[in-house]
């Protein structure tokens, strides 16, 4: 299938340039600690169009980035994001805009999305009016079909946020991306902060949009649970990179890599006998200052000597299943989970 979205070595460093004065201490031998923080670096990752790609990793790990540079709220630093196979840098703004409508994004707080002083009627329909894709005249009709789409009321037009629950509040953010009618939606922790029964009732909602509508996903989440129910691609993501991207089931049943393995062993399941929690040694290391070498190597079990010295690329170890580590997945020990 032709890529949606696709991410080429695609790059995000957040900080400012030194001032003069810093430049100058420098000059003279001071030593300051980095300011510049690089959040995101060369991720290669394409999405198909219809595909649910799921983005997991530790808090912090650069998730959030990479969905913004997705759905293009951030401009990559280095790399080039493509919209059907096509750069957008040199494009025109009327083909800006329209690659703009086509990718929305779905925020982790629903409140804090959602304008306080706005009802739902102008919180949904002010986008697709100004955008041309309604007329004034029918916004009303048009909101209301909007929000019967996320099994919401007509009735729900008049009223402002803070009068909703939380996944009320959800819904309605829902249905403010649909408005714009895109082709894909980028889940940022979409249902975190919602109770576990109502979050099932959102996911499902979802997976009833992508089959009526045909939509795209990139869903970024923390919960492996959530993930293994709405994706059918897997991306792992640490310290900014992409250390394991396979299909699903191949990730959950058989991991390759040595973090997305230490991961799913720690995951809750439902079955009897005692389990002792067991967290990887250490502490994430700093985006400020990232170590040498393969990014998890300070935590990793497995590592080697060329692990402390030399980024492991990704390299493909099976169908559609691609791993960044030096080591061979027998050398792992495979880390299958199906027996």
């Amino acid at each position: 299938m032709k890529p949606l979205v696709s991410l080429e070595g695609v790059s995000k460093r957040f900080g400012s340039s030194p001032s003069l004065a810093a430049r100058l201490a420098g000059l003279l031998g001071e030593r300051r600690p980095p300011s510049a923080v690089q959040a995101v670096t060369e991720v290669d990752l394409a999405i198909a169009a219809g595909e649910v790609v799921g983005l997991v990793g530790e808090s912090g790990c650069g998730k959030s980035t990479l969905a913004r540079l997705a759905a293009g709220l951030h401009a990559p630093s280095r790399g080039r994001v493509l919209r059907d196979g096509r750069d957008l840098a040199g494009s025109s703004a009327a083909e800006r805009r329209a690659a703009a409508l086509s990718v929305q994004m779905i925020f982790q707080d629903a409140t804090a999305s959602l304008n306080p002083r706005l009802r739902v009627l102008d919180i949904v329909g002010e986008a697709p009016v100004a955008h041309g894709l309604v007329a004034a005249r029918d916004k009303r009709a048009y909101v209301a079909d909007q929000l019967a789409r996320v099994s919401l009321g007509a009735d729900a037009m008049a009223r402002y946020p803070h009068q909703f629950s939380g996944g009320q509040r959800a819904r309605i953010g829902i249905a403010r991306a649909l408005a714009v009618k895109p082709r894909m939606l980028v889940c940022d922790e979409s249902v975190a902060a919602l109770d576990v029964s109502i979050q099932a009732q959102v996911l499902n909602l979802f997976l009833e949009l992508r089959r009526d509508l045909g939509l795209t996903y990139l869903f970024v989440s923390h919960d492996l649970g959530v993930i293994a129910h709405v994706a059918s691609r897997v991306a792992v993501m640490y310290l900014g990179r992409l250390v394991e991207v396979a299909p699903a089931e191949t990730l959950f049943c058989a991991p390759a890599h040595p973090y997305t393995i230490s991961l799913l062993a720690q995951t809750p399941k439902l079955v009897p006998g005692k389990r002792r929690f067991q967290a990887l040694p250490g502490e994430p290391p700093s985006p400020l200052a990232p170590p040498p070498g393969c990014p998890f190597h300070p935590r990793c079990p497995a590592a080697i000597a060329v692990c402390r010295t030399e980024l492991p690329l990704r390299r493909s170890v099976g169908p559609e299943h691609e791993v960044a580590c030096h080591r061979d997945r027998g050398e792992l020990g495979t880390g299958d989970r199906t027996a």
